[in-house]
């Protein structure tokens, strides 16, 4: 070890190692070699025009103050805090927009040569290797493409398992500097992240592989998988919310399809906690971003859930990540290469989390056209979901129409008139489409609701104007019967415009609701269940319908339960319904509430009534209750 240590210096002789106009690479994200920053501002003077490259960085980021313009320009792939977003702003810097898995290879084929890599690593061990620690990324490549290596070995960096190690022989320069690793953490939840993670936590099968990054919205998703199991990591980077998993053993990585056992990451960032988790891990590896984020790689793990935000979304879908408009604001980073990784994984999911709104909720971030100068990141055909605060729009296979429709759903409620007139005006949608997606109130924060039938997961949700095509599937699934018995007369074609008309639902007044089965981006509708309201009676009309296969499994109950609860909160009066005098299973339904038989002013027909004043009797409902035990023992199911 002794002479190992003999080949430390304190200073760096930067004038014999690189020259005016050389390239540097700059350690990425918590591993910026600081002390070596230091000592080439004060120890290269006279070394000027030196071009600094670099991803994501986690310090003070002084080279790209104005006080060193003449000697540094900034050249990086990944914007991160305001002094560098300052300097590209103000024409000091520049941006080079790349993936994160082909930026190494910009250092490989010379076609940005690398003079020197500045780098921060452990200790050597008793046999002279490094460890690259927390930040692998592509510090790695950088470090191998490199004319020379110049390492700040710092005691304080954690040794990673994986592909993260250097001989110190490799180095052409090191010194030894204690540094404090900084710590990136969560600010306060808010409800906003709460109500996506809860979201998107319902798009996670047991047993997936995750990527996650850091922030509000991914730590809270962390929280809303408590209770799944066997989840896997495969992912840029991780966070503490991901080693809280691994400790409560929701990570197992047992059903993982590429590198079983082991969550492969390219860098970390969080708490001191983390850090140490990470040190000597075995079951923790940490790869280049090269190796990492190649999205073949990425879709050879099945059930691939990879989780990114954006700054802006089209109604067609086109993701906007790296910049407000015409300003630059951070970087493409892993977002197309997960998102297209996962796309490819067999059952994977590609998900586009963020809030609805900006600026305090002054602007929207679903928008019917992109700002001036935004730049596409995700292109619209590599989105399958868009994930806010209102909900889940399920993109893939889906038509301009349909897309938009879905996305108009998930934005803030005071914003989509005003998108949907926005659109009409461009034609996406037909002249008779008028009515914007509206939620049901009652339903609270989360707008879909988990429902089992003999332990098979649907779920409950309202109706909305992107449904038009499943409701029309759904309606010329139904035999003859079942359409004589729900309609009482022959309603002919369901028309795309019929079909428009009885899912565009003002949903403060009437409600539609549907129960669907949900694979993937696949999405059947099982159940339909309306009421309407006549506000002169103060009385609302009920109907259902079920698809034959599902009869008999009390999805009617179901919905019936759920629009008894609506109307008795919205203070109607009571419910009726006109069902056939021969449709037993139907009647038999409604009476398990306690409607009353009156007889139908058609003949052959009855009509049921339900005063909303006996809404005491009905119990409230678990989503794992059984359809079959509300609130009696009725046999059979409506048509």
């Amino acid at each position: 070890m002794l002479s190992i240590k003999s080949q430390f210096s304190n200073k760096v002789d930067w004038h014999n190692l690189i020259s005016s106009g050389s390239r540097l690479f700059i350690g990425s994200n918590i591993a910026v070699p600081n002390a070596l920053i230091d000592s080439l501002i004060e120890d290269g003077k006279g070394l000027d025009d030196l071009e600094l490259t670099h991803i994501g960085t986690i310090s003070d980021d002084k080279w790209a103050l104005p006080d060193y313009q003449s000697r540094f320009k900034v050249n990086t792939f990944f914007i991160h805090g305001d002094i560098v977003r300052k300097a590209v702003d103000e024409g000091r810097a520049d941006y080079t927009p790349c993936f994160l898995s082909e930026i190494s290879s910009l250092f490989t084929d010379d076609t940005l040569p690398l003079d020197a890599a500045l780098i921060m690593v452990s200790p050597p061990d008793e046999l002279g290797y490094c460890s690259l620690g927390l930040s692998v990324d592509v510090v790695m490549s950088a470090a191998r493409a490199a004319k020379h290596i110049i390492a700040q070995i710092n005691p304080n960096m954690p040794r990673t398992s994986g592909h993260s190690f250097l001989h110190i022989s490799e180095f052409s320069a090191c010194v030894e500097h204690e540094q404090k690793l900084p710590e990136l953490l969560v600010g306060e939840q808010s409800k906003i992240s709460d109500r996506i993670a809860q979201y998107v936590a319902m798009l996670v099968p047991d047993k997936a592989t995750l990527q996650l990054g850091i922030g509000k919205i991914p730590d809270a998703i962390t929280r809303y998988l408590h209770t799944h199991k066997d989840l896997g990591i495969h992912s840029e980077m991780v966070s503490d919310g991901v080693m809280d998993l691994i400790k409560r053993g929701v990570i197992t990585n047992r059903y993982k399809t590429f590198h079983p056992g082991k969550t492969v990451v390219s860098f970390c960032m969080g708490s001191q906690q983390l850090y140490e988790f990470v040190d000597n891990n075995p079951h923790v590896e940490f790869y280049p971003a090269a190796y990492v984020n190649k999205p073949s790689n990425i879709a050879k793990n099945d059930n691939m859930i990879s989780v990114n935000s954006a700054l802006q979304v089209d109604l067609s879908g086109q993701v906007v990540a790296d910049s407000i408009g015409s300003d630059f604001y951070s970087g493409i980073g892993g977002q197309v290469d997960f998102v297209t990784g996962s796309s490819k994984s067999k059952n994977g999911k590609p998900i586009i989390a963020l809030p609805s709104t900006a600026k305090n909720g002054s602007v929207s971030r679903i928008v019917a056209h992109l700002d001036k100068g935004a730049g596409v990141v995700t292109s619209r055909g590599n989105v399958h979901y868009v994930v806010t605060e209102f909900g889940i729009a399920s993109l893939k296979g889906k038509s301009i129409r349909e897309r938009a429709l879905e996305l108009i759903r998930v934005a803030h409620p005071k914003f989509r008139e005003a998108l949907l007139q926005e659109i009409r005006q461009d034609l996406w949608v037909p002249n008779y489409q008028k009515q914007y997606p509206t939620d049901v109130a009652e339903f609270g924060e989360v707008q879909i609701k988990p429902v089992y039938v003999d332990t098979e997961q649907f779920y409950l949700r309202p109706l909305n104007p992107s449904d038009e095509r499943r409701l029309q599937e759904f309606f010329y699934s139904h035999t003859k019967e079942t359409i004589r018995m729900r309609y009482n007369y022959d309603p002919g074609p369901m028309t795309g415009q019929k079909s428009c008309d009885l899912v565009s639902v003002d949903q403060c007044k009437d409600i539609a609701l549907t129960i669907v089965r949900q694979e993937g981006s696949r999405t059947r509708i099982e159940a339909v269940g309306r009421y309407y309201l006549y506000e002169q009676q103060n009385a609302c009309e009920v109907a259902f319908v079920t698809r034959e296969t599902n009869q008999g499994k009390g999805m009617a109950k179901r919905l019936l339960h759920e629009m008894i609860e609506i109307a008795h909160s919205r203070k109607i009066k009571s419910m009726f319904a006109l069902v056939k005098k021969n449709n037993k299973a139907m009647i038999s339904v409604f009476e398990s509430f306690g409607f009353i038989r009156t007889p139908g002013e058609e003949i052959g027909e009855i009509e049921l009534t339900f005063n909303l004043d006996n809404y005491a009797s009905i119990k409230p409902l678990k989503p794992t209750d059984s359809f079959l035990d509300m609130p009696a023992n009725a046999e059979g199911e409506e048509k």
